[in-house]
């Protein structure tokens, strides 16, 4: 028991001996530690600050949005890296030793990332040919529901809002490596609508009436020119076809009421439309 006594208070001896050699060092590195933690913070909200003050500055040289959006992405990411190194050579790293790291991870990282690598050069793409541009409604991959407006363009991925508001990431090096539908590109688009008639209707008739209807709409554009047309003899319809031109922010709402006033107006003058079905005929 004696012996357990002398081994705690040599321990505590020598870590008080140990406390008393290091004191000067601890506290410096304390203080270093302290430093860099606000210099991190101060750093962080000066680069905000930075950030905040070039996307005004592009803002107001009519620069496209998506590539202020890169190009801000990219200063964020270049000037964290230079804070943290900075907060590093405060701990006594020496110039010549971030050389030699900053080349050996990016050896490492080249090898590690090369999708992100990828998606950076997709990204690089994008800015050059502009494809597309912030605000426009894109089709990628339909079958996978990859489609919706383009909300933003970072360094390594593009954001799309889905019709339901859901947000889409996307790699750059899938984008530039894809085709992409573009359907708010041209400031005009054509839409198009195919409607049925029964053989037994008056076609003609019918004709009249989808002429009448796209030119007293009030979202078509009769200067662009319209038509209406017989699509096909199908086998339990008359496939009747119309296109003309609307706005293209107008697309959607011209091609739903479209197809109400049809519905409602063939309704109303006899004109019918027919569902699948089979007619049997029975010879005695």
């Amino acid at each position: 028991m004696e012996e357990t006594a002398q081994e705690l208070t040599d321990h505590v001896s020598q870590f008080q001996k140990y406390l008393d050699e290091h004191t000067p060092q601890l506290i410096s590195f304390g203080i270093k530690v302290v430093l860099s933690i606000v210099v991190l913070y101060i750093g962080s909200r000066l680069i905000r600050w930075v950030l905040g003050l070039v996307r005004r500055s592009l803002g107001r040289t009519g620069m496209d949005k998506g590539a202020v959006q890169f190009l801000c992405s990219f200063l964020k990411a270049l000037l964290y890296i230079l804070l943290i190194f900075g907060i590093g050579m405060n701990f006594g790293i020496k110039e010549s030793s971030v050389a030699a790291l900053l080349g050996t991870a990016g050896v490492t990282i080249g090898l590690a990332l090369q999708g992100g690598l990828s998606n950076l050069a997709g990204g690089v793409m994008l800015l050059i040919f502009k494809p597309f541009q912030v605000g426009d409604y894109i089709i990628v991959d339909k079958a996978n529901g990859w489609e919706g407006t383009v909300y933003k363009i970072e360094i390594c991925y593009t954001t799309l809002l889905s019709v339901d508001y859901r947000h889409i990431v996307i790699p750059n090096g899938t984008l530039s490596g894809n085709t992409v539908v573009n359907l708010t590109a041209r400031d005009m688009r054509k839409l198009e609508l195919k409607i049925g008639i029964s053989y037994d209707s008056d076609m003609h008739k019918a004709k009249q009436i989808l002429e009448q209807i796209i030119k007293d709409d009030k979202g078509t554009r009769e200067d662009q020119g319209m038509l209406v047309y017989v699509d096909e003899l199908a086998e339990s319809a008359v496939t009747l076809g119309l296109r003309v031109w609307v706005p293209t922010e107008d697309y959607w709402t011209v091609r739903w009421r479209l197809n109400e006033t049809i519905k409602d107006e063939f309704d109303r003058q006899g004109i019918r439309i027919p569902y699948r079905q089979l007619d049997v005929h029975v010879i005695s």
